[in-house]
């Protein structure tokens, strides 16, 4: 496969990967248990699967860990600054935070670029090509993701919970 295969191939990926992050951030959002469950379980196991790659160099770990302590922090002020409600059709609903979602979509695209157009020239040139670092070989970047990780595996998680609670109080009144 070539280069500019790949680019055909990932960068449409890409664009639809942060155009469902954005949608998904902004707004009024079904709530679907089953997606949800099945995020915190893809979510869970990435950043197993991050850690135990990481395991090679502990500032990386360190890096994962610290990024995803962060996100639960995060993830518990943006539910908080959650909002439900039941629509028309009796559809039960949440309103996340923008601004939480907005700051942490930047912030994965900002680092992702940044990674992409350090690395990227190191590729071009083939003698640097075995010296190039890897994409996710910064403690940075995995902090970013960790915190990624942290911030939906607890959000998800304390929708469900709350989400229960919404639909006992409803039933009570």
């Amino acid at each position: 496969m070539t280069q500019n295969m790949i680019y055909a191939l990932m960068i449409p990926l890409m664009a639809f990967a942060v155009w469902r992050r954005v949608r998904g951030s902004f707004g009024r959002q079904p709530i679907r248990r089953k997606r949800m469950i099945t995020r915190i379980v893809i979510f869970s196991v990435i950043g197993g699967l991050l850690a135990f790659g990481g395991l090679h160099n502990l500032r990386l770990l360190e890096g994962l860990l610290g990024g995803a302590l962060a996100g639960a922090v995060l993830g518990t002020v943006g539910l908080r600054l959650t909002r439900f409600e039941r629509d028309a059709a009796g559809q039960d609903l949440y309103i996340p935070n923008a601004w939480i979602g907005g700051l942490l979509t930047v912030l994965l695209i900002g680092r992702l670029a940044w990674r992409f157009l350090v690395v990227m020239p190191q590729l071009q040139d083939p003698a640097m090509a075995h010296s190039a670092p890897a994409m996710g070989n910064s403690p940075l970047t995995l902090a970013i993701f960790g915190l990624m990780i942290g911030y939906y595996i607890c959000y998800f998680t304390g929708l469900l919970v709350h989400h229960r609670r919404f639909e006992r109080a409803q039933l009570a009144t």
